[in-house]
C-alpha cells in the first residue's frame, strides 16, 4: 500500500526566500506538488484553470466556506483566495506531498483544520541580512522596508505554532533542510499505521 502523502505548509517573513525555497523544492522532488488555490478573480492571460488557479464565482466561492470545503480563505481586494480541502485530500491519498506558501495567518487558520500537516518557518539569518535582502530587491521605499521588518518582528513571536523552524542563511542548504524534515516526517509511526497493522496481519512461516 502507497503512503499517502505529506502536508508541508511554509510561511515566514517578507524577504526570507520561502518562494525561491518552494520552487527550487518542487523542481527537485518530483513526488511534490504545489497546493492549487481557488479564487473568484478572472483568469489572466496565460493562466489555465485547474493550473494557476480553480476559477469560481463568488457565489460558489461563499457555498464552499459555508460547507466547509477550504481549509483557510481570505478576501484580498475584493476577490476570494482559498485552499480547496478536497483538491490537497485527493493529492495526497494518491501518494503526492503538497506544499503550501502562505502567510502566518493563513497556515494558522490550515492547522486549525487540518493538524497532520507538516509546519515549517522560515527566518533569515539576522534582521539586518532580512533587510539588505528586502533593499536589494530595489522596489520598496525606506519607509516599506521598515514596515516590513517591524511586521516580521511580530510573525517572529508566531513561529513557535510551527512544527520546525529552518534559517535559510544559504538558499541549497535550507532546501535540503527541508527536505530532510520532509524525509524524516514519512517515518513518525503515526503516519505508518497501516504498514504495522498489514505486518500484525501477517502470517509467520515457520521454517
Amino acid at each position: 500500500m502507497a503512503q499517502q502523502g505529506i502536508l508541508i505548509v511554509i510561511s515566514g517573513p517578507s524577504g526570507t526566500g520561502k518562494g525561491t525555497i518552494c520552487r527550487k523544492l518542487l523542481r527537485n522532488n518530483p513526488q511534490l506538488k504545489y497546493s492549487v488555490s481557488v479564487t473568484t478573480r478572472k483568469p489572466r492571460v496565460g493562466e489555465v484553470d485547474g493550473v494557476n488557479y480553480f476559477f469560481t464565482s463568488r457565489e460558489q466561492f461563499i457555498t464552499m466556506i459555508e460547507g466547509g470545503a477550504l481549509l483557510e480563505w481570505a478576501e484580498v481586494y475584493g476577490n476570494f483566495y482559498g485552499t480547496p480541502r478536497c483538491y490537497v485530500q485527493e493529492q495526497l491519498i494518491k501518494g503526492y506531498d503538497i506544499v503550501l506558501e502562505i502567510d502566518t495567518q493563513g497556515a494558522m487558520k490550515v492547522k486549525k483544520n487540518f493538524p497532520e500537516g507538516v509546519y515549517v518557518y522560515i527566518i533569515p539569518p539576522s534582521l539586518d541580512e532580512l533587510a539588505e535582502r528586502i533593499n536589494k530587491r530595489g522596489t520598496d521605499s525606506s519607509s516599506a522596508i521598515e514596515h516590513r521588518l517591524e511586521c516580521a518582528m511580530d510573525e517572529l513571536e508566531l513561529a513557535q505554532n510551527y512544527h520546525y523552524i529552518v534559517v535559510n542563511d544559504q538558499v541549497a542548504a535550507a532546501v535540503q533542510r527541508v527536505e530532510t524534515i520532509i524525509a524524516a516526517e514519512k517515518y513518525r509511526s503515526e503516519r505508518n499505521r497501516d504498514l504495522i497493522s498489514s505486518l500484525s496481519q501477517t502470517k509467520c512461516t515457520s521454517r
